[in-house]
């Protein structure tokens, strides 16, 4: 698959705003560190040419930022979408949370994103530079005289690993060739959790959700929340924005979000990449999306605007709820 390079990207987007298609860009602009990537709107060629990136840390998914940019900007806005964003521009579109005649969509193609954490694994802490050199990533340390050379595939992101699309479902214009959606083993993990115990399965969701410190990055970087208001910021609900006063509670705020996405959630694993506690969020709304699979058919959210989710539609073959499934040796 064709690799894209930042000044491409830069060449499309300064085309567009030049002959007016265009009045804005939502794009990439480099943090404080080089994989410190934050999506960014530009609005002048100057702009795209001194901050715009794109490289292996570019992970973050557009979408969800067109439901607030796209009211401030004044014409169209242009978006770059990989493979996996845009069934998340899809499943916005099918909830109204913007209008698509104000997004100009270019597909680009992906090769999979790099993931901070796991370079970290090989190359340790302290780090002051990534940059890509072919295949490899060279990385730059506060405490090693020569920098480390790793293989870009060896640190990608789970969901990269596990990528369920290369095909784009939607776009006004791609560069590059399209690809096709893919048979991967994203539902593998979800299926050794199922094959634990009730005990063990407690025990790993005790140990992983007891790091939450309930920042709300998942929350708020997730397309599939964009409600006005939110019911964890309800001052009445007894949990607005603070730590978890107890177990009970800590588990609560990330079982609640995961059945308020249930049928709606893409699978685009930024719940995940966000996480300062590298809690694998993921998991959770994975399993509701293999549980919707196995009772009512096979079902991608966001693989078409205006499709309902199974949970939304009553047929007379629905799962009825005394029914017990058989799940690896236990009761389900």
């Amino acid at each position: 698959m064709q690799k894209i390079t930042r000044d491409q990207l830069i060449e499309k987007a300064a085309s567009l705003l030049g002959n007016g298609t265009v009045s804005c860009v939502l794009g990439w602009e480099k943090g404080e560190f080089d994989y410190d990537v934050t999506p960014a709107l530009f609005e002048t060629e100057s702009e795209l040419r001194e901050k715009f990136v794109f490289g292996d840390f570019c992970g973050a998914n557009l979408s969800k930022y067109l439901v607030s940019k796209t009211r401030k900007c004044e014409g169209r806005i242009l978006v770059f979408l990989k493979p996996c964003d845009t069934y998340s521009f899809n499943q916005l579109l099918t909830e109204h949370r913007f209008d698509r005649e104000k997004a100009y969509v270019v597909g680009i193609p992906c090769e999979g994103m790099a993931d901070i954490e796991r370079v970290k694994e090989l190359c340790g802490d302290g780090i002051s530079s990534v940059t890509a050199d072919g295949d490899e990533l060279v990385v730059t340390t506060l405490y090693d005289d020569e920098p480390v050379r790793v293989k870009a595939e060896s640190v990608l992101a789970e969901r990269c690993v596990n990528c369920k699309s290369k095909k784009h479902v939607a776009y006004d214009e791609l560069i590059g060739e399209d690809g096709e959606v893919l048979s991967s083993a994203r539902f593998d993990e979800v299926a050794r959790l199922e094959a634990m115990t009730p005990d063990e399965r407690f025990a790993f969701w005790q140990n992983e959700l007891s790091k939450c410190i309930r920042c709300n990055a998942c929350r708020n970087v997730c397309p599939a929340c964009t409600c006005e208001r939110c019911v964890f910021d309800n001052p009445s609900s007894g949990v607005e924005n603070k730590a978890a006063a107890n177990s009970f509670e800590e588990k609560m705020f990330h079982i609640i979000r995961a059945f308020h996405v249930a049928g709606r959630c893409t699978d685009c694993g930024e719940c995940s990449r966000v996480c300062p506690q590298n809690i694998p969020l993921h998991l959770l709304n994975r399993k509701f999306i293999k549980d919707i699979d196995d009772f009512y058919g096979e079902y991608q959210a966001g693989a078409e605007v205006g499709s309902r989710a199974p949970l939304v539609n009553y047929t007379f073959d629905d799962l009825e709820p005394g029914e017990v499934f058989e799940r690896g040796g236990q009761d389900a």
